[in-house]
């Protein structure tokens, strides 16, 4: 299965394709979508007791988000969905629709930690 990575160059996060590198947005736009520079990992007790056998080791860990972007690879099909996505902000939102799906795939990855 093909896997498509990501990077930030000159303030912009990229994604590769097939067809070269694919302009998602400003890197600062989306650390600040996803709440700062750093994501310390936290697991609810909720998580926990629903899922004893999950792996939180790295509870308390905290990590630079532009790292974890640089880490990011991405399936076809949401590579496909992305380039798909206008690159321009609509009338009154402050990221593009591509940013905001991508800041939105970013925070899952956050959220479900690097263990």
């Amino acid at each position: 299965m093909v896997r498509y990575e990501t990077y930030v160059k000159d303030g912009r996060i990229y994604v590769g394709t097939d067809n070269g590198p694919l302009e998602v947005g400003d890197v600062d736009s989306a650390i600040e979508t996803v709440g700062g520079p750093s994501w310390t990992i936290r697991y609810s007790e909720e998580a926990k007791e629903r899922h004893p056998d999950m792996d939180i080791s790295d509870e308390g860990l905290t990590v630079d988000v532009v790292d974890m972007i640089n880490a990011m690879t991405h399936s076809e099909r949401f590579v496909e969905t992305l380039a798909a996505q206008p690159a321009e902000p609509n009338d009154g939102d402050e990221i593009s629709p591509r940013l905001g799906l991508f800041a939105g795939k970013l925070l899952e990855n956050l959220e479900s930690g690097v263990a």
